[in-house]
């Protein structure tokens, strides 16, 4: 068996591998992109929030109104700040997944390249040997005549 045959299963775990990682690192792109959405709609809400807020505080508003308004915008704050942090560890996660995925892609592309190579060398030397196996039988064929 040839070196580039005895190497096809490594190659295949390494394709793989990167594969896997490959898909792992979409999974926490999803993740992120969810968690960046629902960010901005809790961003979008408290603006939405404040600006209807704003327009009846601008007719009369009472003091309960306005305590409940702080209260509810404070929990709206800290929403948006806990959502923020989860963006952020996605984003770590989606990073730290990134870089194991680019190294499992180098990893399989130089096993490719060394593949190819035993690969070209082998058939070089095989063209080379039925090239001389075919001039032997040409001399032979020379030396009977």
């Amino acid at each position: 068996m040839t070196r580039a045959k005895r190497m096809k299963p490594v190659q295949n775990l390494f394709d793989d591998t990167e594969r896997r990682l490959a898909s792992g690192l979409a999974a926490v792109e999803r993740k992120v992109t969810d968690a960046e959405t629902k960010l901005h709609e809790l961003e979008r809400y408290r603006g939405d929030y404040e600006k209807q807020f704003k327009q009846r505080a601008g007719r009369g508003i009472g003091a309960t109104d306005l305590r409940d308004y702080q209260a509810f915008l404070g929990r709206l704050v800290e929403a948006i700040r806990q959502q923020q942090a989860v963006v952020r560890r996605a984003q770590s996660e989606r990073d730290a997944e990134r870089l194991k995925w680019q190294e499992a892609a180098k990893r399989a592309k130089a096993l490719g390249h060394v593949v190819e190579q035993w690969q070209t060398e082998e058939r070089r030397a095989s063209d080379r040997r039925e090239q001389r196996e075919s001039d032997e039988r040409a001399q032979r064929r020379v030396n009977k005549t």
